[in-house]
């Protein structure tokens, strides 16, 4: 029996990482009818990654009434358990881009409900959380999601209070001792695919506040804001926030939770890989098949190709990378363990008309590959 892995990116504006998956599976099938075909969605860390971690590792959803939405306003929440217990979050559950609609104010809007599902869980017996960074509606730098887990922030009257991104500025002191014990131990790993740091013309501000929402003028205020707070959680906490690569991710909330909850910031599909046993899965399979949109130089930096690549490597493993476009610096693909890497795109024309017909030609370069490697195997 043939034993093959499917752990796709999504070609974004194009076709999921589950749609991906469904459609080479069917091609292999084809050809290999008795084959094992393990199907790995990547989740990125936004919307839908509870769901494909459910899907490529199994465990139950657990839906939670009653958290606070991105203004405060009760709502049901969501998050995933896995069979081994680590619980999985987004925080777009409950502080999305898409829960405000047009309604964008990133200064008033709140993690306050990530901090709650975090509870539940915590309460439930998860001692590992995965916590999505990604789709954000916020500018809090986790504060709110902290305050919910107990943390005190006064202001230099000493009044306690539930920052928000525009009020970043009143956090005067910073008081850990007040966490709920069960969120003692409790090990936190943020999928944080950025490099931005907490403020600054690069941080979660500048980049980041436009698209929900802010002006230059309230972009410039959010970013004081969250230098602000870095000053004090130098003081309070003795972290150089700023120094700590991705602390700008999703409105400062990388920042947030290592600060707060000393979360360790960790590559998307590193988190997978982990999550899924993928060495494990290793031991025991004969090809993997991978891809994303687009490769190129930036895509040797880590993502997802390059990141399953240099973990199928370890073991061996061939890796056949199904793409949309290809760039001219990739050879260092290569190197990292990528066996081969085939476009989908069959005809020169637009991308306009390409993402079309993006399935079919999925579909057809599956086939084509594999009638390939079929004849070579007899």
């Amino acid at each position: 029996m043939h034993h093959f892995v499917l752990i796709p990116d999504k070609f974004k504006g194009t076709m999921s990482s589950s749609e991906i998956c469904t459609i080479m599976k069917r091609s292999i099938l084809r050809f290999y009818p008795d084959a094992d075909v393990k199907s790995i969605p990547v989740a990125d860390g936004g919307e839908g990654s509870v769901e494909a971690f459910l899907q490529a590792v199994g465990g139950e959803r657990i839906t939670v009434p009653g958290v606070k939405g991105p203004y405060g306003k009760p709502m049901e929440g969501f998050y995933g358990i896995l069979p081994d217990g680590t619980a999985v979050l987004e925080m777009a559950a409950t502080a999305g881009f898409a829960l405000v609609g047009d309604d964008k104010h990133p200064d008033h809007t709140t993690t306050y409900g990530v901090g709650q599902l975090m509870l539940d869980a915590a309460k439930r017996g998860c001692r590992k959380m995965i916590i999505g960074l990604g789709g954000s509606s916020t500018n809090d730098a986790g504060c709110g999601c902290a305050a919910a887990c107990g943390v005190t922030f006064r202001d230099a009257e000493g009044n306690p209070f539930v920052p928000v991104g525009g009020s970043l500025d009143r956090v005067h002191s910073i008081d850990l001792s007040t966490m709920n014990p069960v969120m003692h131990g409790v090990q936190i790993v943020a999928m944080c695919d950025i490099d931005n740091p907490f403020y600054g013309l690069n941080g979660a501000a500048y980049i980041f506040a436009p698209q929900k929402g802010a002006d230059p003028l309230l972009v410039k205020v959010l970013d004081q804001n969250l230098m602000s707070l870095a000053s004090v959680i130098k003081k309070e906490r003795d972290i150089d926030i700023q120094s700590v690569p991705g602390s700008g991710a999703a409105g400062g909330m990388g920042g947030g939770m290592k600060a707060f909850f000393g979360a360790t910031l960790q590559m998307g599909i590193e988190t997978i890989l982990d999550a899924v046993h993928f060495d494990q899965l290793m031991e025991h399979s004969d090809m993997v098949f991978t891809g994303e949109g687009k490769i190129d130089g930036q895509s040797l930096r880590g993502k997802v190709v390059i990141g399953v690549a240099r973990a199928a490597k370890r073991h061996n493993v061939p890796v056949i990378a199904i793409v949309g476009d290809i760039a001219d610096d990739v050879e260092g693909a290569y190197e990292e363990g990528v066996t081969g890497i085939f476009s989908i795109n069959r005809l020169a024309i637009p991308y306009s008309e390409s993402k079309l017909r993006a399935k079919g030609d999925l579909e057809k370069t599956m086939d084509n590959l594999l009638h390939c490697l079929t004849v070579l195997q007899k």
